[in-house]
């Protein structure tokens, strides 16, 4: 067996286990993955009152520069003003209901209507209608300028919420920055940029992430690299994580006395020899820790942040409804689920990777955006077969025959995420400002 000793004292991060919630065991139902009627709800009570990614900070870097971005049907455009500051505001032209931008990004010094050439500055105030003495009504900006929607940063990206009433993005995000400020997420720069339009409900992509008991069958190379079983996981009030070990082997595979190709190839990577560690497989994750705090300097990172379980681990987040992020001391895989506008058997994956900018580094240009369907492009060898995998699910969830997911103690990240919906379907949160 893989003896997995954990770090105990936190430097930054919080290490401790959290308290489990109470959250039964009743199946949840399939209708919530396949009903139209439900995903309208979810729209109603759900999307539209929480705090979501719309980019990064980076990719908006100067005045004027501007992004689309959207969440079922809305289209939502982020622009950086004149005062420094980003901010989102509805995509819609209050002349005649056109898009302002068509684009997905750019730079303007002031946001013009393509199709009569209304005009709004970048805070999205109305600032010039051709022949506006032709308007008999006139054209008051406190009535038709763009309108605002809420808008905070934090870890490099910029967050909106189209309920006016929200309460602050701090008090959404609960202990999330507190555990994840040690990282330095803004210090990261975008490396990979990829939308896929996949075959399933978002939920059905989320749930995949939130664990790990699907890796023997899904990912078997994985259990050469990581360690499926010893995973720690923790349930806050909306949000929740598990802390999985890297740089070593799952207990399913036994005692291995050579190291497996996986393992050896992330040793070479980062100046170690896996010859040193023939017999000795389960000590690779504790040498890697001690190997990376030596050699910070030489690597270029400053991990004085980090405790040394972060140095090898993948600290997984799930920031409710539709954040994965797999977060490593050096860099992270960022995962958005957004809602397709109409089809619940349908959503888009965001695939985002970043890397930490080694001190005295340039940072890297972003990466051009790319948009496909399912199956139109590899998206690396773990998540294409979750690809493939994903709307054999979604098929199954329509079947006459089954009733809703039958969730084990190992799963209970879903189960959370579940609960959390539900209480926005609920209403239990609907009071929060």
């Amino acid at each position: 067996m893989v003896a997995i000793v954990r770090v105990k004292e936190s430097i930054g991060t919080p290490v401790e286990k959290s308290v489990e919630p109470a959250m039964g065991n009743d199946i949840i139902p399939h209708d919530r993955y396949i009903s139209k009627d439900f995903m309208k709800l979810e729209w109603e009570r759900m999307w539209s009152k929480v705090w979501l990614i719309g980019c990064r900070e980076e990719e908006i870097p100067e005045v004027g520069d501007y992004i689309t971005t959207e969440i079922g049907e809305e289209s939502v455009l982020i622009v950086r003003g004149e005062d420094n500051v980003p901010r989102a505001l509805y995509n819609v032209c209050n002349h005649r209901g056109n898009r302002v931008k068509f684009d997905s990004c750019g730079n303007a010094r002031t946001l013009q209507c393509a199709y009569h050439f209304w005009e709004y500055d970048l805070t999205g105030k109305l600032v010039f209608v051709p022949d506006e003495e032709d308007f008999q009504q006139g054209c008051p900006p406190e009535k038709l300028s763009m309108k605002p929607i809420r808008t905070e940063t934090w870890g490099g990206f910029v967050w909106f919420n189209l309920n006016p009433d929200c309460e602050p993005l701090s008090e959404f995000l609960g202990v999330i920055p507190e555990h994840l400020d040690p990282y330095r997420l803004g210090n990261m720069a975008m490396t990979m940029d990829v939308t896929v339009e996949w075959d399933c409900n978002w939920k059905a992509s989320v749930d995949a992430f939130n664990e790990v008991y699907h890796v023997q069958g899904i990912h078997p190379e994985l259990c050469y690299t990581i360690d499926d079983v010893d995973v720690q996981i923790d349930l806050y009030e909306r949000h929740n994580r598990y802390l999985v070990p890297f740089k070593t082997h799952s207990p399913r595979m036994g005692e291995l006395e050579e190291v497996p190709e996986g393992l050896a190839q992330e040793l070479h990577a980062i100046g170690m020899n896996p010859d040193d560690f023939r017999g000795r497989v389960p000590e690779i994750r504790r040498a890697v820790q001690v190997y990376k705090r030596a050699n910070e300097a030489k690597l270029g990172y400053d991990y004085t942040r980090l405790n040394d379980d972060q140095l090898s681990d993948d600290y997984h987040y799930y920031i409710f409804p539709n954040i994965t992020m797999n977060v490593h001391a050096e860099s992270m895989l960022f995962f958005r689920q957004r809602p397709h506008e109409t089809d619940p058997d349908k959503m888009y994956f965001d695939v985002r990777m970043f890397q930490m900018v080694a001190d005295g580094k340039q940072r890297p240009p972003l990466p051009d955006h790319e948009q496909c369907k399912h199956g139109e492009r590899s998206l690396g060898l773990v998540l294409d077969q979750d690809s493939v995998n994903l709307p054999h699910v979604q098929k199954g969830m329509h079947s006459e025959s089954f009733q809703g997911l039958w969730i084990r103690d190992q799963e209970r990240r879903i189960r959370h995420m579940h609960k959390t919906l539900m209480d926005y379907i609920n209403g239990h949160y609907a009071n929060d400002a």
